[in-house]
């Protein structure tokens, strides 16, 4: 297994790094960086016992299929969200499908995103997405400032779901892609999908594990 001492974004530098590399650990993080939501309080004393009792949780991540304007291909993987956002001062137009169905043929907005439920605290709940228990085999497909639907606040949807994002006026309204930490600028067609052959174990101490704090998000004032 892997101790890691840091924050959230090293914790998923860390995952991007063995998925990149094909082989997968269980990681106990401690918390040495500003918020900690995916970390353990840091406590030297009585590591060993901790990590013999630690509660282990399975995260699947996404995975971001881009088509850039110019043809490029990018395959890359999310634990958190994968989200959509416009380059210049213009709002981006999106078409949205679900499992090959037009589900909305045009949302006019700052960006949209596609988070897990290990990621609905993170960028998706400060989008005013919903959070989503762990145990849950959903996705939150949450729109960022969105002006067309001005009322539209999102969906959840199967995490078993592929969603396809066309760009509408590509050219005109340029759009990035984001997975976790990886850009791609000016896409044309991005898909995502939950990738069930992929599995990361995440190691949490019994009194404090994620899906308790994903719970307890829920009561913050």
């Amino acid at each position: 297994m892997v101790v890691a001492l840091g924050g959230d974004g090293f914790l998923l530098q860390l995952l991007h790094g063995m998925l990149n590399q094909g082989r997968t650990l269980p990681v106990f993080g401690m918390n040495r960086g500003t918020v900690g939501f995916l970390m353990n309080e840091f406590r030297a004393e009585g590591l060993a016992d901790r990590l013999r009792n630690a509660k282990s949780f399975r995260l699947h991540p996404l995975k971001m299929d881009a088509r850039t304007i110019s043809g490029e291909h990018v395959v890359s993987p999310a634990i958190n969200e994968v989200s959509l956002l416009r380059e210049t001062r213009q709002t981006a137009k999106l078409e949205i499908s679900i499992d090959g169905r037009v589900r909305m043929s045009e949302l006019t907005c700052d960006g949209v995103l596609v988070a897990t439920p290990a990621g609905s605290t993170a960028y998706n709940l400060s989008a005013n997405g919903p959070i989503l228990p762990l145990s849950s085999d959903l996705l939150a497909l949450t729109p960022i400032s969105p002006f067309r639907p001005r009322r539209w606040r999102g969906a959840l949807i199967p995490a078993a779901a592929q969603v396809t994002f066309r760009m509408l006026e590509a050219g005109k309204r340029p759009v990035s892609a984001v997975a976790d930490q990886r850009e791609v600028r000016d896409v044309a067609e991005v898909t995502v999908s939950s990738d069930r052959q992929v599995g990361l174990d995440l190691l949490f101490d019994p009194e404090y594990a994620l899906d308790d704090r994903i719970v307890m998000e829920q009561f913050l004032t």
